[in-house]
């Protein structure tokens, strides 16, 4: 059992970028789920599908490269912690790298980034940041 699902999941997409590998696979969850589904619509992996496992599902998430064979994704930064909880009103969510990055939040309307967060006016759980 780990103490923090979320950042688990963050440092086996990490690790399977330094490694080059085509994907990883996470224990899945419905947290984790929406996390990658954001990744996935903002460009940040090439795709990712529900596998039915026992006694837990996986997550398989393929890792995207840009031409030149350069990582699409870069940087995953684990925010809101178990330990220390991180919140941000709508006014409040910093841009990640510049605004060249995202911020992903748990909010009361579901997991969404920063900039969508910000268009609806709610705050929420800073969980992670991606560039």
């Amino acid at each position: 059992m780990w103490s923090d699902p979320i950042a688990d999941m963050l440092t086996r997409i990490r690790n399977a970028v330094r490694a080059r590998h085509d994907y990883a696979e996470i224990p899945a969850s419905g947290i984790k789920q929406e996390i990658v589904r954001i990744l996935h619509e903002e460009g940040y992996l090439d795709g990712w599908e529900r596998l039915p496992a026992h006694p837990q599902d996986i997550l398989r998430v393929r890792i995207r490269r840009l031409p030149g064979n350069r990582d699409a994704l870069t940087g995953l930064k684990r925010v809101s912690k178990p330990g220390t909880r991180v919140y941000a009103s709508s006014a409040r969510i910093t841009k990640t790298q510049g605004g060249l990055g995202i911020t992903v939040l748990s909010t009361s309307r579901g997991v969404m980034t920063g900039r969508q967060a910000r268009e609806l006016g709610v705050g929420g759980e800073v969980l992670c940041q991606v560039w």
